[in-house]
């Protein structure tokens, strides 16, 4: 029997995996008394609870899909949208003894204590606040996006409209199989006018029984409900059987996948060679080399203004559980990323061509490849890692929600009442990504404010751990600017029909084609253009416009080859804050122009930030030493013995200045101790292995 396509047994899983989730809120809700234990799960979690809250705190679905649809589109490089992650973990090292030593509760409390600004801490809230519905909407739409592609409709039970979207589809993908080899004008014309039609949209592969509505309310209400009821120790007790999901999710699409296509072998006969470069062609890839360094450097400046990583530090009974807790969590799910991207490829092998939408690739090959009670499995393993990040997140910002808006504006208020009110903010934050979900539908646009949202305060957090030279007014004013070039600007412009339309911001890279060296594949052979399979042969490839300003440029009437354009997605204020210096754009690729965007995303912050900080009054130094003191006193084994070891320090706050690199600057920066070395030289380390790996993927055969 099935419901809306899916099997009873695999919809008898999911029902059951919620039931555990629900039971475990309930146990946990028996050990959470106080704002403590809510929100930090009193500070006690030891090694096996730390490795698992980091895993699937950092492990989304959206994750995965992200990497797998990007593969889909653009060969192994594609990877690095999420992969880029892997050079920054060695900083996780520093960054989560940081957190820990401060031995505050949330990072709006570190913006009100190393600038003695309630209204930096108040901001942050806020700005975490709306990044919360962002990356919560991530979670809903591949949820929902996973169902649907379990649950398509049958073409009779479609409407005449529906029908037409899939027929128009089906069309489009046998012209755009033959742009490289040549369109007649007709067949052109008829392109054009579908690849308008797509990218709009308006083109579907199937139609869905599920409305992904119904998927979000539901997915937020369960993940409400056990977060409530536990708080922080809820979230990490789901997280462990969740971890266990999340590896089952990320390996078994794989053997089956491969016996499908016939094994390496067969991968490589299917897949074309450049799709299998690890850094991407410079010709071909989104994701040159450049443009993966300068993603690599916004996100370095973004992973410490991740909220989650204050709670996730904060709860570890001491300084050196929470850093092995970080660091093999993060490298777990490095590997388990490696197995991401293979199903990316297998999808290339397998299904290219066959979506409109490349977020629906991994509901597509559970569907395929997969047998009922295993696609029930699946879908349980994709929720989990889904909700294993929301649950802990939510608690999180609940936290800055209650700490650095609501007790300064009701300061006697009881304990009792501000875990009343921190539950209610649970549910809100759940339910608002419901909308960002419903309002931006592609996955990809969301990494991207991911990368480069958060280094509007990220430079400031780096900064405020390492100079003490940096200033309240230099952070706020760094804050408005970039808040407005890499956020107002963007999605004023993204909706404001003027700027749609303005033909000054609808330039296009110029279209190219290019010759490539490639192996023949197994459809080269069947067309006569090759002997037999691997065999060396020059192929011409179109690379086609890329917007400069918007993400797309599409005609308003896909019909009419006349028709004015206009700009789709979201707007790059970043390219033309560049554009005022005369630079002009329209020769460069689209991966040149991500990586111009990410690195002034990186740099700019920094610039703004030293410049005003040296012309403006600094904190108080008292203020100061009491900060910095907290961040060199490593945490000791108890609470009480913690406790003394800071009091010691703050009497004598100048006993650390001879271990500081530069010993009379005010850099903060100390020398590396024998912990120091072996954790980040180790990751480094593991780094290594994890791209050896990486390439002994794309070699084998």
């Amino acid at each position: 029997m099935r419901i809306y396509g899916l099997h009873w047994v695999d919809l008898s899983i999911v029902v059951l995996y919620f039931v555990i989730m629900l039971a475990l809120g309930f146990f946990a809700m028996r050990r959470t008394k106080t704002e403590g234990d809510f929100y930090m799960a009193g500070r006690r979690l030891g090694k096996f609870y730390q490795f698992f809250l980091n895993l699937g705190c950092s492990t989304h679905a959206d994750q995965a899909v992200a990497v797998s649809r990007e593969i889909y589109r653009q060969g192994i490089g594609g990877m690095w949208i999420q992969y880029l992650v892997l050079f920054l973990t060695p900083f996780y090292w520093f960054t989560t003894a940081f957190m820990r030593r401060s031995r505050l509760i949330t990072l709006g409390d570190f913006f009100t204590e190393r600038f003695r600004s309630r209204f930096l801490g108040a901001a942050f809230a806020v700005f975490t606040l709306i990044m919360a519905f962002v990356g919560g909407g991530a979670g809903y739409m591949i949820a929902g996006k996973t169902v649907m592609a379990l649950t398509p409709k049958p073409l009779a039970e479609c409407t005449a409209e529906q029908r037409r979207s899939v027929e128009q589809f089906q069309e489009f993908q046998k012209l755009k199989a033959g742009l490289d080899h040549g369109l007649s004008a007709p067949e052109k014309a008829r392109y054009d006018e579908l690849n308008n039609l797509d990218i709009k949209g308006q083109l579907r592969s199937f139609i869905s029984y599920t409305n992904p509505l119904v998927v979000y309310i539901a997915f937020a209400v369960i993940v409400s409900i056990y977060t409530m009821m536990g708080g922080f120790f809820a979230a990490t007790l789901t997280d462990v059987v969740q971890g266990f999901l999340i590896i089952v999710f990320s390996v078994m699409l794989i053997p089956i996948g491969l016996a499908r296509i016939g094994g390496f072998a067969g991968l490589h006969a299917q897949v074309p060679d450049y799709m299998f470069k690890l850094f991407g062609s410079v010709l071909t890839s989104e994701y040159a080399w450049y443009t993966i360094l300068a993603m690599v450097l916004a996100n370095l400046v973004s992973i410490i203004a991740s909220a989650p990583m204050m709670q996730t530090a904060g709860s570890a009974k001491n300084e050196m559980t929470a850093r092995f807790g970080m660091i093999m969590g993060m490298f777990t799910k490095r590997v388990l990323m490696i197995f991401w991207a293979l199903a990316g490829l297998l999808a290339v092998g397998l299904f290219a061509g066959r979506l409109h939408d490349p977020d629906l690739i991994w509901g597509l090959m559970t569907r395929e490849l997969l047998f009922t009670g295993a696609i029930g499995l699946m879908l349980a393993g994709v929720l989990a890692a889904s909700m294993s990040s929301l649950g802990a997140s939510s608690v999180t910002y609940a936290a800055l929600f209650i700490r650095n808006i609501y007790q300064p504006l009701a300061p006697r208020r009881s304990e009792k009442h501000f875990m009343a009110v921190g539950k209610v903010v649970v549910a809100v934050t759940l339910l608002g990504g419901v909308g960002a979900a419903l309002f931006v539908g592609n996955l990809l646009y969301l990494f991207q404010y991911f990368i480069s949202l958060p280094a509007v305060f990220g430079a400031s957090i780096w900064l405020g751990f390492l100079w003490r030279r940096l200033t309240k007014v230099a952070v706020i004013v760094q804050i408005l600017v970039c808040f407005t070039i890499y956020a107002i600007v963007p999605n004023a412009f993204q909706s404001w029909t003027a700027a749609r339309t303005n033909p000054g911001f609808l330039l296009e890279t110029r279209s190219k084609t290019v010759a490539l060296t490639t192996e023949a594949l197994a459809g080269d052979v069947a067309a006569g253009r090759a002997a037999r399979l691997g065999e060396k042969i020059r192929r011409e490839h179109v690379i086609e416009p890329a917007a400069v300003f918007y993400e797309k440029v599409a005609r308003i009437d896909p019909a009419d080859p006349a028709s004015p354009k206009i700009g789709l997605g979201r707007f790059h204020a970043e390219i033309w804050v560049l554009s005022w210096f005369g630079i002009d754009f329209t020769g460069f690729t689209k991966a040149q122009l991500s990586a111009v965007r990410f690195g002034f995303d990186a740099l700019f912050p920094f610039v703004l930030l030293f410049l005003l900080s040296l012309v403006t009054k600094p904190v108080p130094k008292p203020d100061l030493d009491r900060f910095f003191v907290r961040i060199h006193t490593p945490v000791a084994a108890t609470p009480e013995l913690d406790a003394q070891a800071v009091q010691a320090a703050y009497a004598d706050p100048d006993k650390f200045r001879s271990r500081k690199i530069w010993p009379r600057s005010t850099w903060e920066i100390m020398k590396p101790g024998k912990w120091d070395i072996i954790g980040f030289g180790g990751s480094w380390v593991l780094v290594g292995v994890i791209i050896a790996l990486l390439w002994l993927m794309v070699t084998i055969r």
